[in-house]
């Protein structure tokens, strides 16, 4: 006989507010009162509708509540307990050599089919084998870039404690991953954080995106639907939604992130990821001003600082970290390779756009003409000193020249980029910035790099740049 849902909430609410849950004193007040195992279970199946996270005990006491703001301190690895499980489901496919012989070869092959496509702006399906191959090579760097843009999130007060998820094209689970661990993170028994994970993928990944979050952590469940994004029907609303490394394999991206961003609660976040090789991040940005022009709030890292401006420019804008360790098994699968290089992949690069309905953007400045420039006058300051008021939207993209940055004030037709000829105490912040802080520049030089069909704003000895 099914358990009697109503008198598992009804109760659990009345408990709730006099001491910790226990689903065996819940039972107790259930018609027929059904095997305590079975309330723990609906309990998980309501926890977000009544606010309660289990502890270690098994009771269930109130969730935390406000912004998730846990320490974060980077990603050096993958954690050792993924590497494991990956590991074990490739031996599952492939036997305890499956990184030896043939079968090696043809893992290696695919990933390199993988990568073909990819460039190519083709989408190679996606079977078991495939999808094990792309575990292999992206699991890893998904997972750490996902923790920094949490950690974005985070510290702009963006991540609610208690969070119903929706993860659009998921893949293998390597977002996931970082997610379950990035919320858990500072988790204990009081106040600990909640979160209804929605898993939405159709491919064969689902199988290696389930069998990686087995044994997830208490207070975060997971939900995996089989289903095109194009086609997912939902009435439910959620606090964020996210298009991880996914856009660029949609037939029209604009139109689907457009319907998941009417299903954004009230304060809710979408967010766009994409790899930071050129083609698709600047997708990205296309996808995110055709968002931003179907009425869609852009809170960031791009920004937009004169009234009436939209940047026109084609904005290849991505944010660099520290690599991480090679994992165990591209180690693996390297050490039989010819190139053993194009089976390791450590670098952690990665385009991003924060999306909001409605509400004002990470930074709402309204600046004005006769206190700065504005980027898309360049063409009358070519060969003069002037100030700007700017965001710093890469890393250092100079390769063993000066320092190079992209910098943008949202009004820019052509791309810009700041040149560090001349580093001083007083123009160091360009240098030490994070990706997307706000910069002052005073007695910056604009020339017109005609090579590159840019501006370069030159900071030497005599400019001056500050933190906002």
């Amino acid at each position: 006989m099914p358990v009697d849902r109503d008198a598992v909430r009804d109760t659990a609410k009345y408990l709730r507010q006099i001491r910790p849950i226990d689903p065996a004193e819940v039972a107790e007040y259930v018609p027929d009162q059904p095997d305590p195992r079975v309330v723990r279970q609906v309990l998980r199946e309501q926890a977000l509708e009544l606010g309660v996270a289990e502890g270690a005990d098994g009771t269930f006491r109130p969730a935390a509540t406000g912004p998730y703001r846990p320490d974060f301190d980077g990603v050096a690895e993958l954690p050792e307990r993924y590497q494991k499980r990956l590991e074990e489901l490739l031996v599952e496919q492939y036997g305890p050599e499956w990184q030896e012989g043939e079968t090696g070869r043809a893992i290696r092959n695919r990933i390199d089919r993988l990568k073909a496509e990819y460039f190519d702006g083709r989408s190679l399906p996606y079977d078991y084998d495939v999808a094990l191959a792309y575990a292999i090579y992206h699991l890893a760097g998904y997972y750490a870039s996902t923790q920094y843009v949490l950690d974005w999130l985070a510290r702009e007060r963006l991540l609610p404690s208690q969070a119903r998820v929706l993860d659009v094209g998921a893949g293998v689970g390597g977002p996931a991953l970082a997610f379950a661990d990035f919320y858990t993170a500072g988790a204990e028994d009081e106040n600990s954080p909640l979160v209804e994970y929605h898993a939405l993928e159709p491919s064969d990944a689902a199988s290696v995106f389930e069998a990686m979050l087995q044994d997830g952590p208490r207070n975060l469940s997971t939900r995996i639907h089989r289903e095109p994004a194009e086609t997912f029907e939902t009435d439910a609303t959620y606090d964020l939604i996210f298009f991880n490394n996914v856009l660029s394999e949609l037939d029209d991206p604009v139109r689907t992130a457009r319907r998941y961003l009417d299903r954004l609660s009230d304060s809710g976040t979408l967010v766009l990821t994409a790899p930071a090789d050129r083609n698709t991040s600047v997708h990205l940005r296309s996808v995110e001003r055709e968002l931003e022009a179907g009425g869609a709030t852009v809170y960031g890292p791009t920004v937009r600082f004169w009234q009436g401006q939209r940047p026109t420019d084609t904005c290849w804008s991505f944010d660099r970290r520290p690599d991480i360790e090679v994992p165990s098994y591209q180690q693996a699968l390297a050490a039989g390779a010819d190139r053993p290089e194009a089976v390791r992949n450590t670098s952690v690069k990665f385009s991003y756009s924060v999306l909001r309905q409605g509400g004002k953007p990470q930074y709402d400045l309204a600046l004005d003409r006769s206190n700065v420039a504005m980027l898309d006058d360049n063409d009358n300051h070519v060969s003069s000193r002037v100030d700007f008021v700017l965001a710093k939207l890469s890393q250092d993209l100079s390769e063993g020249g000066h320092p190079l940055y992209k910098v943008s004030d949202g009004s820019e037709s052509v791309s810009n980029f700041a040149v560090l000829v001349n580093e001083t105490e007083l123009n160091n912040d360009l240098r030490t910035a994070d990706y997307g802080d706000i910069l002052q520049f005073s007695g910056v030089l604009v020339l017109y790099n005609a090579d590159e069909e840019a501006y370069n704003l030159v900071v030497d000895e005599e400019t001056i740049v500050d933190r906002a």
